[in-house]
């Protein structure tokens, strides 16, 4: 493939890879606690955060990527603060492609965790917790290995949609070649050039094997995650 696709293509392609990947494992430890406080816990402003989590999938990705640019650029609230204390600038930066890419694929994440945690029967939470286990070891024992499939599910859709990201990804951090600019992005620039529709041809075909790779890949491995809980 490095023969087929130019260099600067090819970096495209790795970046993307890069940043879906930070995005889902960043973002999987919180989606895991959302989801299971959607699913199990009554709380005031529950309705609230459901409506934050989904928030994403319902606003414009432009609209998103804005109020990141706002909130975590160099003179935003987040962003100054952690520049100022840490030295960690994410505007313009991958890392700040990872972070827009988590963003917008948190709420599939959290939804397809939060039905497979409501799926397990409560009757088998409760018959641990009488036997003297406590709520985490419970939550560790019994509910994530019953729903270890939803949480594959999950993080894989996470993975597919942060490498199809673009609407806040371009307006949170840009597209500037070899620093930030994704398959999606290089795919969209290379429409804007004269001549460019041979290597946006390139990049689709890319991307759609990248694609139904992760669709192959949430296939088998919820197969075989599903089989180990059921020999369990």
């Amino acid at each position: 493939m490095t023969g087929w696709l130019t260099p600067a293509e090819w970096q495209a392609v790795l970046l993307s890879l890069r940043v879906a990947t930070w995005a889902t494992l960043a973002s999987l430890p919180l989606g895991l606690l959302v989801a299971y406080a959607l699913a199990r816990w009554d709380f005031p402003g529950k309705g609230l955060l459901n409506g934050l989590v989904h928030l994403p999938l319902i606003l414009p990705p432009v609209v998103t990527g804005y109020l990141l640019l706002v909130a975590f650029g160099t003179r935003g609230p987040v962003g100054g603060f952690l520049r100022d204390c840490c030295g960690i600038v994410l505007a313009f930066r991958w890392t700040g492609a990872a972070l827009a890419a988590a963003v917008m694929a948190f709420p599939l994440m959290v939804r397809a965790i939060r039905l497979s945690i409501e799926s397990v029967d409560g009757r088998l939470e409760a018959a641990a917790g009488t036997l003297g286990a406590s709520p985490p070891w419970v939550f560790l024992t019994v509910t994530l290995p019953l729903c270890l499939p939803g949480v594959v599910a999950g993080a894989i859709l996470a993975f597919a949609k942060a490498m199809g990201e673009f609407g806040a990804t371009i307006t949170f951090v840009s597209s500037i070649p070899g620093q930030t600019q994704t398959l999606p992005s290089a795919i969209y620039a290379q429409l804007q050039v004269p001549g460019g529709g041979e290597a946006a041809t390139r990049l689709v075909l890319v991307a759609i094997a990248v694609a139904m790779g992760a669709l192959a890949l949430s296939e088998w491995v919820g197969r075989r995650v599903g089989a180990w809980v059921a020999g369990r």
